[in-house]
């Protein structure tokens, strides 16, 4: 996807110009990838004002992948979402994507990290559909990948944690190398997990059904799909699902704050229905951008206006 940089970057407790963002090569995240962040995204609304989706519960999921690795945010919260807030103004974003990144510093090398600095920064782009506005439309083509989802007891997988994703980089390198737009990934149990980065979820008989929170990420798009569901009086499953359902399933679609709401027309070849995005995900996906835009007073809530 192409890539639009910006004017300014929050580093360690200041805006710096974007081409002074930078670390040293011994930075300790860089060689072993412990370190934390969230992706975020500001809307436009529909009455012209901005608002970051969400920003308090990503903040907090941020300060609990810190705690879950043993990093200390050296800031409170709140003024991690102030940040935020700012770093959108100061760069004249109406909407865009946010990334937090809280990572270790150089110093200490080696496995034991000692006095090595906990540094954080907070950085703004423009960036669209994560998977193509056509594949918001018409939908996306999935494939099972060969590499498995991490295990609870092997990488925690409650924790956004960087070194984690290179599980989800040679996914998705795989089943884009064969044609496809997204992988699939299975647990150790051999059960739907999650995509390379999104929540999954399927239609069977009018019953939404998504994998339960056991070795997935806690997805802040997956709540406020499940409650939006529950809203419109749609039935909702949180339940192990094995590959063989998604095959058999009336619509499958993907949430994440990247991909938003994705239908998927395709698993491993196989026609997911109609092969087009189905009633039950446009309803919701409908759903999800009125409240993002603002459209509906229920869920203003979730806005945080600049």
């Amino acid at each position: 996807m192409a890539f639009k940089k910006t004017e300014q970057i929050w580093f360690d407790g200041a805006f710096v110009p974007w081409e002074q963002g930078n670390v040293h090569l011994l930075t300790h995240t860089l060689h072993y990838g412990l370190g934390v962040f969230e992706g975020i995204r500001c809307y436009r609304c529909d009455d012209g004002r901005s608002a970051v989706f969400r920003l308090p519960e990503h903040i907090a999921r941020l300060y609990r992948s810190a705690k879950i690795l043993e990093m200390e945010i050296p800031y409170p919260a709140a003024q991690l979402e102030s940040v935020v807030i700012e770093t959108l103004r100061v760069n004249k974003m109406a909407e865009g994507y946010i990334r937090p990144l809280v990572f270790l510093g150089d110093g200490a090398m080696g496995l034991l990290p000692s006095d090595n600095p906990v540094r954080v920064a907070v950085i703004a782009w423009p960036w669209g559909a994560y998977l193509g506005e056509e594949g918001l439309e018409r939908g996306i083509r999935a494939k099972i990948s060969s590499y498995t989802r991490h295990h609870p007891n092997v990488s925690m997988t409650k924790s956004k944690t960087c070194g984690q994703y290179v599980n989800s980089i040679l996914a998705k390198r795989e089943v884009t190398r064969m044609g496809y737009d997204e992988a699939l990934m299975l647990d150790t149990q051999g059960m739907v997990a999650e995509a390379s980065g999104e929540n999954v979820f399927m239609v069977r008989d009018g019953v939404l059904k998504t994998p339960p929170l056991t070795s997935i990420l806690e997805g802040i798009t997956r709540d406020c799909v499940i409650r939006l569901a529950r809203e419109k009086g749609i039935e909702v499953v949180e339940t192990p699902i094995t590959r063989d359902e998604l095959y058999g399933a009336d619509e499958v679609f993907f949430t994440g704050t990247a991909a938003e709401v994705t239908p998927v027309r395709e698993v491993d070849d196989r026609t997911i229905g109609s092969g087009a995005r189905g009633p039950l995900t446009k309803t919701l996906q409908s759903a999800f951008f009125d409240a993002v835009h603002g459209r509906t007073s229920k869920h203003e809530s979730w806005l945080s206006f600049l």
